[in-house]
């Protein structure tokens, strides 16, 4: 008797473990748990947010920029390496060191600009000498020209009792030597102011390079970057979005090399994806987090947004740039500090909203498994807003309905219902397509169906009268 009870008992375990064996076959090739998971439809407000990862970074800052002196035009100078820099995070006080720009690079210009100063100091120099000897050299002609017009007129005195060719060739000599003497004088003025001219050119090429000099003496001074007020520094980033560091090169069309940021006003910036871009707005509020103090949150709102969207690297998908001032502020907020914002686009009163997880779809429609009452049916529904967790539902559900988070097993037997839905949303989009194609037409008509109404309301007034 106990043997054939064992017997029994043997059998119905093996038949447990093959129906059991059997169910998760079922269950498997179905793609379903078996376990139908059931939420009501719930009915009240929902808010839409949007979730964006986003930066923190100081709203004004004083920034510190390479010298002044080297926009000089006389030195160009178009970009200086940074040498030394203090650790980023500094406090700093006015005039404290910040950061020193390449010594040898300015030493060496230095070097070169005094060489060609101490030519320019020759060459001036020698106009001086060549002027000296010239008009000298002048001077004696001329006096030897006047001499020669006294003893030409002498000989044209002591001629008087001569034959009148001796007069007549006195007379020529003496006019010759006074040509002579009036052609030195211009010789002598027009020498005079040339060699005037050079003296001065040579004088202004020392006085050009004696100005480089200076610039580059006081450029010399100024590669000490000193803080102009007290407080952190931050790092730049340079023309490739690097930051400056030691060995980083600036240059006088990017001259930003580090910054002082005012704590007190922070802002957040953010990038939201094309799909979401439509719903952020000017003025929305926003709950920003911060990763380093989980514990605090800080209210802001939206006071940007990009008109222009840009790539992601190795995605074809764009982002677009969202700022977010923090409302308030709070000696541990840094810059650079990594910040979750949650970006409040909507709130809907007194409507219909179940979980994500209830939602299916292929590449037509999306829809739910509806339970209403006794009747199981596959929905077909028209979403609205959604957030991170739960999405509106304007068509296709009631509030008395409850629907499944998991697919059931017996999902194909489920008739499909709502078809009418999935007409209206395809009008739709044909009409959102069709306005995009022709954005004007819709208000062309309008304008021309106002103003027929205009011309009848006056004709009938005018029949009143």
């Amino acid at each position: 008797m106990i043997n054939r009870f064992k017997k029994l008992l043997l059998t119905a375990a093996v038949l447990v473990v093959i129906l059991a064996v059997g169910f998760l076959i079922i269950n498997k090739r179905s793609g379903t748990t078996g376990t139908e998971i059931e939420v009501p439809v719930t009915k009240g407000e929902f808010e839409s947010l949007v979730y964006a990862t986003g930066q923190l970074q100081a709203s004004q800052s004083v920034s510190i920029n390479v010298p002044n002196e080297l926009s000089s035009r006389r030195l160009r100078i178009y970009e200086i390496k940074v040498t030394n820099i203090v650790d980023e995070g500094t406090v700093v006080d006015s005039g404290g060191y910040v950061a020193s720009l390449d010594h040898s690079a300015i030493a060496e210009l230095l070097v070169k600009a005094r060489e060609d100063l101490q030519k320019t100091i020759d060459a001036l120099d020698d106009a001086k000498i060549d002027t000296s000897i010239n008009l000298s050299n002048l001077r004696d002609e001329l006096l030897n020209a006047k001499v020669s017009v006294e003893t030409k007129r002498l000989v044209v005195e002591q001629s008087v009792y001569e034959s009148p060719a001796v007069k007549r060739q006195a007379a020529l000599d003496l006019e010759r030597a006074e040509r002579d003497l009036e052609q030195q004088h211009r010789n002598y003025d027009l020498k005079k102011k040339q060699d005037e001219y050079k003296v001065q050119r040579a004088r202004e090429e020392m006085r050009r390079e004696q100005e480089k000099v200076d610039d580059i003496l006081k450029l010399f001074e100024a590669l000490e970057v000193k803080a102009p007020q007290s407080g952190m520094v931050i790092y730049s980033l340079d023309r490739f979005g690097k930051k400056i560091k030691a060995g980083s090169t600036v240059s006088r069309w990017a001259p930003q090399i580090t910054e002082l940021p005012d704590l007190s006003t922070m802002i957040s910036k953010t990038y939201i994806n094309e799909i979401d871009i439509s719903k952020i707005k000017k003025g929305q509020p926003v709950e920003v987090g911060i990763d380093a103090f989980p514990e605090k949150r800080f209210q802001g709102e939206v006071t940007s947004v990009a008109n222009i969207g840009q790539a992601i690297p190795g995605g074809d998908s764009k982002v677009f740039e969202v700022t977010i001032q923090i409302h308030g502020s709070d000696p541990d907020l840094r810059p650079a500090m990594t910040t979750m914002n949650v970006i409040k686009t909507a709130t809907l009163t007194d409507v219909l909203y179940i979980p994500q997880d209830a939602i299916f779809s292929n590449d037509t429609i999306s829809y739910v498994f509806r339970l209403s009452g006794r009747d199981k049916m596959r929905q077909i529904i028209e979403k609205g807003e959604e957030n991170e967790n739960f999405v509106v539902i304007r068509q296709g559900l009631d509030e008395n309905d409850r629907v499944l988070l998991t697919m059931p097993a017996d999902n194909n037997t489920w008739p499909l219902t709502g078809l009418e839905i999935f007409e209206q949303i395809k009008q739709k989009k044909l009409e959102e397509l069709e306005q995009m194609k022709h954005p004007a037409k819709d208000t062309v008509a309008a304008q021309k169906f106002n103003n027929q109404a205009e011309k009848r309301q006056r004709s009938e007034k005018r029949k009143a009268q």
